[in-house]
């Protein structure tokens, strides 16, 4: 298969060269992928899958750029989540509770995503992809119709690959960079729950687990380093590719202040004209939190909104240590050892009361005393979940 071009258009020749013999893990329905395309599809198809069959649950990702900017299995849809797109939070069904679930970690960054879902895509599903920016999608199947309304999104350029769930990746895989080639064993390590035997401080409940476990899957495909923050079986925020693991958790925990501040009074209370555009207003609502307006800025959000006055006040320190008092209950999960307390610290900042990391740093007597001092519960996995 000839690409559309490699990872950047000034790489005109791309195509796909599949070993003889071998069985391809995807099937292309509609569109014409890039490199970066099929990168996101393969590492997003993966998450899904490995996740929909940990939990018996269909699950999202929503990829860009070779990590997801969210995830999340099929659960309650609240109603912050569901009225950006003008749904009903208790009539959303399963697979499109797990998208918007996921689209909503981070939708900023979801603009112009790679969808990802573990079951058939059916039509309620195709309908709301049919009204957001989205470049493409894979799945195991399309529902009657479902492909049809997918197909003429993007003027019929919107990417539509079929995955296949029987195929066994090979044992071995390879890659070339700059003339040398790369080998090594697939790594097939099952992620069970008797990774969270080892539980160092606090006690885990079932739920706490089962969010933990999760959070292994979305990690195993997010450039490190990386770490996840997540409740109730939705990443809240992740944090990909920095060189600094806590750098990483500061990232990953201001996004889940801003999913989290995103649900205060004051923020939902933003009257938007009519007209203004999804995307606008929900750009708008994080340019708010995140403070900081420019003279132009300020000028277009009181244009975006109703009666065209002054941009409201910003939330003030004490309002917004009050809301952010409230978030609780968040699990946390690294894909290297945490070496030094600096992360513990800063992940209490954001709601987390548990943790789990491989451990093996010198310094991971240091990380357990801060867990018991803030109460967390901490869960030493043994298992580094580096990707690259």
């Amino acid at each position: 298969m000839d690409l559309r071009y490699g990872i950047n258009p000034q790489n005109t020749r791309a195509r796909i060269e599949p070993p003889p013999g071998t069985d391809l893990p995807l099937r292309l329905l509609n569109g014409q992928p890039s490199y970066v395309n099929l990168l996101d599809a393969l590492n997003a198809w993966q998450l899904v899958s490995e996740a929909a069959a940990l939990f018996g649950r269909p699950a999202a990702a929503s990829f860009k750029h070779v990590s997801p900017a969210g995830a999340a299995l099929a659960g309650p849809v609240d109603p912050a989540t569901a009225e950006p797109y003008a749904l009903d939070p208790a009539a959303v069904g399963p697979l499109t509770s797990a998208y918007l679930r996921a689209r909503d970690a981070d939708p900023k960054s979801s603009y112009g995503d790679l969808v990802a879902v573990s079951h058939e895509v059916d039509a309620e599903l195709a309908d709301l992809l049919a009204r957001v920016v989205s470049d493409g999608i894979v799945a195991p199947g399309y529902a009657p119709g479902a492909l049809n309304v997918l197909s003429r999104k993007k003027n019929g350029r919107y990417l539509v690959l079929e995955a296949d769930p029987r195929h066994t990746p090979p044992p071995v895989e390879t890659r070339e960079v700059h003339g040398l080639r790369l080998v090594q064993d697939t790594d097939t390590t099952p992620l069970t729950r008797a990774l969270l035997a080892d539980v160092r401080t606090g006690t885990l409940t079932p739920a706490t687990a089962d969010d933990l476990l999760f959070g292994l899957a979305v990690l195993r495909r997010t450039q490190s380093n990386s770490v996840c923050y997540l409740r109730d079986g939705a990443a809240l925020g992740i944090g990909a590719g920095q060189q600094s693991r806590v750098d990483c958790t500061r990232l990953a925990g201001a996004k889940t202040d801003t999913w989290w501040l995103r649900r205060h009074p004051a923020v939902r209370a933003l009257d938007f004209r009519p007209g203004i555009r999804r995307q606008d207003r929900i750009n708008w609502q994080i340019r708010y939190l995140e403070g900081d307006l420019t003279p132009d800025e300020r000028t277009r959000f009181a244009a975006a909104l109703n009666g065209g006055g002054d941009v409201p006040d910003e939330l003030g320190p004490e309002e917004r240590a009050d809301w952010a008092a409230r978030l609780d209950g968040v699990a946390f999960v690294s894909d290297g050892c945490l070496p030094f307390r600096d992360n513990v610290d800063h992940a209490r900042r954001h709601g987390v009361t548990a943790i789990a990391e491989p451990g093996g740093s010198v310094r991971s007597a240091e990380v357990e005393t801060a867990c018991a001092e803030h109460g967390i519960t901490l869960v030493r996995t043994g298992l580094r979940l580096f990707h690259h």
